[in-house]
């Protein structure tokens, strides 16, 4: 058996070499070989109906980017990856999130959908920002669809502060969300392999809204109740997710889901709560791959 981990062609830093390492060494440790590559190669190619340059000769991929056009085209070469190419659409876009979640008594704020506007500088009608206003109050928070490590998602505390962002944000798909004040800067960010979470970091940032730890937040171990286990366990299965990251927030009236996060980055976790969170993937990854 012999494994690829494919990482995103143009991003790099500290935690993605930690996290495909710590990967490829864990498989490694179970007598499994792997190759890793930048997303670089046009996996995706065709011509004449046929996929030209798909990955071959390897029993699964480890597929830390969000490329759904490369996701694709090796999932239709037979190939099977971690996470899949639903999974990973899924979670890339926090719309569709939030969309796929509704009906499954999964706790979460309040979230509209932005309006989606394809004539730049079209005009949104008052009636609309009445609505958003009326529907979530202030301060609200307004999210691009596609970020992570805590990028662009923005609060707005005023009607002028959320036209501003209504416009700038036009003509890219956006949500918005009610603020949940008591978790301002705090929030926990769970792990899960396989449907199971495995573990649970509080994080908290002292100057900022956000509590990403690339934002500047710091984490520590936290004590997870049934709810949330639970919580955090469903949402992976009913995303059909083998690993993710899962942010929930403190509500008034209990936990409340925020995000999920396919592609999660677990250094900070493994240091903070010392569970080996690579270990546990790549003995799924492998177990998975048997059945």
């Amino acid at each position: 058996m012999k494994g690829l981990i494919i990482e995103n062609a143009y991003f790099e830093s500290e935690a993605t070499r930690y996290q495909s390492g710590r990967i490829a060494a864990e498989l490694a440790a179970l007598g499994v070989e792997t190759d890793t590559v930048k997303n670089d190669f046009f996996g995706g190619a065709t011509e004449s109906g046929k996929l030209l340059n798909a990955a071959r000769g390897y029993a699964f991929c480890v597929y830390l980017d969000k490329d759904k056009y490369t996701a694709r085209a090796l999932e239709s070469s037979g190939l099977r990856l971690f996470n899949t190419r639903e999974a990973i659409e899924l979670c890339d876009d926090k719309a569709l999130t939030f969309l796929a979640l509704a009906g499954l008594d999964i706790p979460t704020p309040k979230t509209l959908p932005g309006l989606l506007c394809y004539t730049p500088g079209a005009p949104i009608k008052e009636e609309t920002y009445d609505y958003i206003e009326r529907e979530l109050g202030y301060p609200l928070v307004v999210k691009e669809c596609y970020g992570s490590l805590g990028k662009f998602v923005y609060k707005a505390e005023g009607r002028e502060e959320l036209e501003r962002l209504s416009k700038e944000l036009q003509c890219t798909p956006h949500l918005y969300q009610k603020f949940v004040s008591g978790s301002a800067g705090r929030d926990v960010r769970a792990i899960c392999v396989g449907g199971k979470a495995v573990s649970f970091m509080e994080r908290r940032s002292q100057g900022d809204f956000r509590s990403n730890i690339g934002m500047g937040g710091k984490g520590s171990l936290y004590r997870a109740d049934d709810r949330l286990v639970s919580l955090c366990e469903r949402t992976a299965t009913a995303l059909g997710l083998d690993f993710c990251g899962i942010d929930v927030l403190f509500g008034k009236d209990g936990y409340l889901l925020c995000e999920v996060n396919s592609n999660a980055f677990f250094g900070g976790t493994e240091s903070v709560t010392h569970v080996n969170v690579a270990k546990l993937y790549a003995e799924h990854i492998i177990n998975a791959v048997k059945q």
